[in-house]
């Protein structure tokens, strides 16, 4: 099993004290990237779930390459009874059933551009 690179395991520790007090899961993904699972984010409305999770590959090419895209719960479904909308779909994440959330950063900035920020920016994209 590869490693992950010394970016992307900056990165995993900057998205578990940036969500911490919510469980962090990061495997290597072989190639010296890694899949990170984010657990018991806070969700609430305008979903009927009070907390999901978020999953994402971030590859060993960090942080030149854009973390996208994320996944969620696969139930996810808002408390009104209405569609996700635009920038979700069906898909699979790690085997199992998944709802892909689509935000491509069309302007990536290495410098400033963190898996973190990324995650914060996805959710709150979600919530409004």
């Amino acid at each position: 099993m590869s490693t992950i690179v010394p970016g992307v395991a900056k990165a995993i520790e900057e998205i578990r004290g940036t969500f911490d007090p919510c469980p962090v899961e990061a495997e290597s993904d072989g190639a010296g990237g890694a899949t990170v699972v984010v657990r018991d984010i806070p969700m609430g409305p305008p979903y009927a779930q009070a907390r999901v999770w978020i999953g994402f590959q971030i590859t060993f090419q960090y942080p030149h390459a854009d973390v996208y895209p994320h996944f969620t719960n696969a139930d996810l479904s808002r408390s009104d009874g209405g569609g996700l909308g635009g920038g979700f779909g069906t898909a699979t994440f790690r085997g199992q059933p998944a709802i892909q959330i689509s935000r491509r950063s069309n302007r990536l900035n290495p410098e400033t551009d963190t898996a973190a920020l990324k995650l914060l920016k996805v959710i709150r994209w979600m919530k409004t």
